[in-house]
């Protein structure tokens, strides 16, 4: 796991090291520059080949700072710099100032484009607001650079998909974060940019410093933010705060692997409700995810007019009739049934059935999709009778009919920042539900009552877009079900079994379909595995 940190977190821990002594403010404002420099040269090595012309757009706050320091490593290594100011350099704080000073170059005001030199740079650089911005973008002087800097991005699209071969795509960079997004939500803060109808700077190069924001993962920030680099800068790890939130980079625990002792209960025993005739596929897609990440047993409970079906489906998948609530609970005075998952293609007359029998028994417990749905109307039934050993796995419309007033919150364009984000609603959500809520998308959002919070991004380098696919949700059900039946705590197997499922995905490649998950989960095994020896 690491640390994603919101815009005050970053800020606590950059002033805890300068009053420590640790560091100083300048310290870090050049080793942020020169971070950036050096990540500029390794996304682009032609450019260190040869001199080459940048224009940096600074802004009135610290973010502005690192942007000087750019401006003049380059300079040094002989590059043509023109700088482009929003605001007095008489109003920068006191180390953006001093940087402001060591600048040698020329420093034009954001309406001075007339005077500009340079017009086509190698490079552009986004050093205006970074993860300090709270309101919208108002300066229509801003505005323009902006656009001129999304132009870039537009024409060279425009262009590419034209056939053309030979086009160089713009170099643009944004420090931290590119203008107008809300470091801790990923949403971008209302107002700017109306022309465009994004109202937000994109960049083909994001550097930030010491760890990944919020805002890089959730929402609308990987769209925005290009490739994302994460540059040291001398800080200690750890942000000393308890709400913090991670990013799940591998599982931690025996996931990988069972014990050498024992015999097939002893991995335990998953139970899978299915529905009825021609609805039982999603089931079985959960039970065959539960099977391959290691429960002993998996078995199917399916009522009788769909037992045929369901047999002639089934290999090391057993079939136990489950008609109604009474023969439900009579199943599972068998202890050994250790873990239960309800939802997947169920029905919802026999979900508001089956699931409020299943939750009486105190079993580890995934709700997914139809068990989810058949208490739309009546959220607060549902909720009353979830125990903290229930993970419930929503996609967005699921967890708008659950918890209403949260997502009419998280979805607002926020006009000022923080923006409220999915890390904010998730939390919430679990609290309200007293057990772990896993919002399905690209920024998975896993947390559990107590306030622990982590996120499975499939951007940058773990992208998986095939992933969007009929049953996938339904896969990752059972992954979770058959994680807890092993005896993984809810919230370490729904971690566990998000990642797996975006590992399993990007294993398989495009072209993927829910089937071809669970098959790649023995690859994915054995190669976690090895690279954690």
């Amino acid at each position: 796991m690491s640390e994603l940190l919101t815009a005050e977190q970053m800020r606590n821990l950059e002033q805890a090291a300068i009053e420590s002594g640790q560091v100083t403010g300048l310290e870090l404002m050049e080793r942020a520059g020169q971070g950036v420099v050096e990540a500029i040269f390794e996304e682009w090595p032609e450019l260190g080949k040869a001199t080459g012309c940048s224009v940096v757009l600074c802004g009135p706050g610290n973010n502005g700072g690192d942007g000087f320091v750019v401006a003049r490593l380059l300079q040094e290594r002989g590059w043509k710099v023109e700088v482009f100011l929003c605001g007095d350099p008489a109003n920068l704080p006191p180390d953006a100032r001093a940087n402001y000073e060591r600048w040698s170059g020329r420093t034009l005001g954001m309406w001075d484009t007339a005077q500009a030199e340079i017009q086509h740079p190698d490079v552009s650089i986004d050093a205006l607001f970074g993860t300090g911005l709270t309101r919208p973008i108002e300066d229509p002087a801003v505005w323009e650079h902006l656009w001129a800097h999304d132009d870039a991005e537009d024409a060279w699209e425009m262009r590419r998909q034209g056939g053309g071969t030979d086009i160089v795509p713009p170099r643009t960079v944004a420090i931290d974060l590119p203008s107008g997004l809300c470091s801790d939500s990923g949403k971008v803060l209302g107002g700017a940019f109306p022309r465009h109808g994004r109202r937000c700077a994109r960049s083909a190069l994001t550097v930030s410093f010491h760890a990944r924001k919020l805002g890089h993962v959730l929402g609308e920030g990987p769209s925005f933010c290009g490739r994302l680099v994460v540059k040291d800068i001398g800080l200690k790890s750890g942000s000393g705060s308890a709400e913090v939130a991670n990013a799940i980079e591998r599982p931690s625990g025996p996931v990988f692997s069972k014990s050498g002792f024992g015999h097939k209960y002893a991995h335990g025993h998953a139970f899978v409700l299915t529905g009825g005739a021609g609805r039982t596929g999603a089931a079985r897609l959960a039970a065959r995810g539960a099977l391959r990440v290691g429960a002993g047993l998996v078995t199917l409970g399916v009522p009788p007019a769909a037992q045929m079906e369901v047999a002639c489906q089934i290999t090391a998948v057993m079939l136990q009739r489950v008609e109604g609530g009474e023969e439900l609970s009579e199943i599972l005075q068998d202890a050994r049934l250790n873990a239960l998952c309800l939802g997947p293609g169920l029905g919802l007359a026999r979900a508001q059935k089956l699931v409020p029998v299943a939750l009486a028994s105190g079993r580890p417990t995934v709700l997914d999709a139809d068990a989810l749905t058949a208490f739309a109307e009546t959220p607060a039934a549902l909720l009353e009778i979830l125990h903290d050993n229930c993970v419930l796995t929503p996609h967005g419309g699921e967890f708008a009919r659950l918890f209403p007033d949260i997502a009419e919150q998280l979805s607002a364009q926020p006009d000022r920042g923080p923006g409220y984000s999915k890390v904010d609603a998730v939390r919430a959500a679990a609290r309200r539900a007293g057990c772990v809520v896993l919002y399905k998308g690209p920024d998975t959002v896993i947390a559990a009552p107590d306030g622990r919070c982590s996120i499975n991004a499939a951007f940058y380098d773990r992208a998986a877009p095939w992933l969007a696919t009929a049953g996938s949700g339904d896969v990752l059900a059972g992954f979770i079900t058959g994680l807890m039946a092993r005896g993984l705590t809810p919230m370490h197997a729904a971690e566990s079994a998000a990642w797996l499922h975006v590992e399993c995905a990007r294993l398989f490649g495009p072209g993927l379909i829910a089937e071809d998950l669970p098959e790649q989960v023995p690859a994915v095994f054995t190669h976690s595995a090895a690279r954690a020896l």
